[in-house]
């Protein structure tokens, strides 16, 4: 599967969204995020190495402990594949809206207003009687 398909689907996972989010403020190690987290710390670790596998994070050494950052290039490629999904929405709205000024005073645009079946509306329900 590509990096940036996996980056998607690691994030399709809401502790994993909230690690990213945590790491969106800078570097943390492992302790410091699952003291913010509902979860345990081996559980954190499972999250972060799924979140680096897919390009989202990576880990440096620093002393005795491995400080996880965002991977810039990893979110970079995830963003790539959200951006073309938000232009072709755009641009499908663009359209429409284009296609909606261009339609003629007093046509059709869509069905018609649905008419009261009553001079007060729809009729009222009758009650069932056993």
């Amino acid at each position: 599967m590509e990096t940036r398909r996996d980056a998607l689907a690691a994030l399709g996972e809401p502790t994993r969204r909230a690690i990213v989010e945590l790491l969106a403020d800078g570097p943390a190690a492992v302790g410091v995020l699952a003291a913010r987290l509902p979860v345990s710390r081996p559980a954190v670790s499972q999250h972060l190495r799924v979140l680096e596998e897919a390009g989202v994070v990576r880990a440096r050494a620093v002393g005795t402990r491995r400080l996880y950052a965002l991977d810039p290039d990893g979110v970079a490629a995830a963003r790539a594949v959200l951006d073309r999904f938000w232009d072709r929405a755009l641009t499908d709205f663009a359209d429409f809206a284009a296609a909606a000024t261009t339609t003629p005073a007093g046509a059709e645009t869509g069905p018609a207003p649905a008419q009261p079946s009553g001079p007060s509306g729809p009729a009222p329900l009758k009650e069932e009687t056993t």
